[in-house]
């Protein structure tokens, strides 16, 4: 099963929703991060849980 590595991202309420997509635009692009959950609260503003995937790397023993 993958293991996954997570961040979450505040956006507050005043910033629009073009600026917000491409922020998260930048994250997935630059740091291979993909959407988890995204809620938009009460008061305008978006908490965002990003994802990706931990690779691990076996040790080669000779």
């Amino acid at each position: 099963m993958p293991e996954y590595e997570f961040v979450d991202v505040y956006v507050p309420r005043g910033v629009t929703r073009k600026e917000t997509t491409r922020l998260l635009t930048d994250h997935a692009e630059y740091g291979h991060w993909e959407l988890d959950r995204l809620s938009l609260r009460s008061d305008g503003s978006r908490r965002v849980r990003l994802k990706r995937r931990i690779i691990r790397q076996l040790r080669a023993t000779w």
